[in-house]
């Protein structure tokens, strides 16, 4: 079936940590036995409240972030941030960094996209000065992380853009080679704080 078939049918749903339990077993299920399964499992505590769909960008993270101006204010580990943004390209990474100007205060964000950007680049930047957001796609994410360029350690929140849709109406799990690499990252950082952002925030509507 067609995307804009099943849409036409019902309303987009927003995601809920449900969604993301079951892409993990699915992906997994059939490589890794039932206890190991069982340990992909994340608990309740590992997410965060979705938004009320009453939000702005900015405004969701100052709501699930209130403390924000602190943790930027004591992070000074350099090759990590205390955020990192999840996007399915890096069209749409650029849209949120703009949108998120209201919540980000006084602080540096990185954008973690391959488009004009080459890795070494963003590796010299990690190294040498201190980010406290990172914006990107999963392929430029996973292959900081192999590459040792980016360190999860000092990470807080993870952001998940969730039900943003593209012009052919996917959204980021839709697309197959965005889902394999972005289950390689929960794979990795299992043990993060994940946010389920549920509903896009477009620039096409000013991002109020």
């Amino acid at each position: 079936k067609k995307i804009s078939d099943i849409l036409e049918k019902s309303a987009p749903k927003p995601g809920v940590p449900a969604d993301l339990q079951n892409l993990l077993s699915q992906h997994f299920g059939e490589n890794r036995s039932v206890i190991e399964i069982e340990e992909l499992k994340l608990s309740d505590s590992c997410f965060l409240p979705a938004n009320d769909l009453t939000h702005s960008f900015s405004s969701y993270l100052k709501e699930i972030c209130p403390k924000w101006a602190k943790l930027r204010k004591n992070h000074k580990e350099k090759k990590s941030v205390v955020m990192l943004v999840i996007c399915s390209s890096a069209l749409r990474s650029l849209e949120l960094i703009k949108s998120m100007t209201a919540f980000k205060g006084d602080c540096r964000v990185l954008k973690l996209f391959a488009k004009h950007i080459k890795i070494k680049e963003q590796m010299n930047m990690l190294e040498r000065g201190m980010f406290h957001i990172g914006v990107g796609t999963p392929g430029r994410v996973k292959a900081l992380v192999e590459q040792d360029g980016l360190c999860l350690n000092s990470t807080k929140y993870m952001i998940l853009d969730w039900n943003w849709r593209d012009q052919k109406l996917r959204r980021m799990m839709d697309i197959p080679e965005v889902l394999y690499t972005h289950l390689y990252i929960l794979y990795s950082v299992y043990s993060l704080l994940l946010i389920i952002v549920p509903r896009s925030w477009s620039v096409r509507i000013s991002f109020c």
